[in-house]
């Protein structure tokens, strides 16, 4: 299918998960997900109506960017390395992946304007995954308080591929409990209003859990390279 009615039936999708939660679809923010598609697919993407892309490596980003730089809003999904900051800092609308205190001090180092940031966190625990460890948050968060230029608008997890529904709603619903201890801090510099779930085989979930952003790949662009 593509891309176009592939977008309508997650809209679609999207509608019926906010219904279920009491939710309105404004609140919802479609990521499109292209490190596995060309630059073609990616171009179908925007001309269907994505307005917010990401890619989990700094190549792929960098590619994607240089083609479609005004064309989106751009979210960096990926473990970034320190060393890597300086070289896409200052294109990332929105980080993803903001899982340590050397990573912090880099970005503060090197971003001209604030960069808004979700801290990542491994709230199932599974050593696959990176992230923060959910009680850890908040002692980071305070860590990290000296770095103006980085600023945690949310949060961000990934539920593991398992079948059982409920286990998968559990830790979405962790990741919006720990949102609110954050809220609780009233910081200025981690406002934390969003929340950074749910995929192609999920997102439904993470919608009715709290969701407001899913970054959806497979389900909208096809993976094909």
């Amino acid at each position: 299918m593509d891309v176009a009615a592939n977008l309508e039936n997650i809209n679609s999708k999207i509608k019926q998960a906010c219904e279920k939660s009491n939710r309105e679809p404004e609140e919802i923010t479609v990521i499109g997900v292209t490190k596995y598609v060309t630059i073609e697919r990616t171009e179908e993407a925007i001309e269907a109506g994505v307005k917010n892309l990401a890619e989990n490596r700094m190549e792929g980003f960098l590619e994607k960017y240089s083609h479609f730089k005004n064309d989106a809003t751009w979210h960096f999904i990926g473990t970034l390395q320190s060393r890597k900051v300086k070289e896409v800092i200052n294109q990332v609308d929105y980080l993803h992946s903001l899982d340590r205190k050397s990573l912090a001090k880099e970005i503060n180092k090197r971003a001209d304007e604030p960069v808004d940031c979700f801290v990542q966190v491994n709230v199932s625990g599974e050593e696959s995954k990176h992230g923060l460890a959910p009680q850890d948050v908040l002692p980071f968060l305070h860590s990290i308080e000296q770095y103006e230029k980085v600023r945690v608008v949310g949060l961000m997890t990934m539920a593991p591929h398992i079948e059982d529904e409920e286990r998968i709603r559990g830790y979405f619903r962790k990741l919006a409990e720990l949102r609110e201890d954050v809220k609780n801090l009233k910081s200025d510099q981690a406002p934390c209003k969003y929340l950074s779930m749910g995929m192609s085989n999920d997102y439904e979930l993470a919608i009715e859990e709290g969701a407001t952003h899913v970054r959806i790949g497979s389900s909208l662009v096809g993976s094909q390279i």
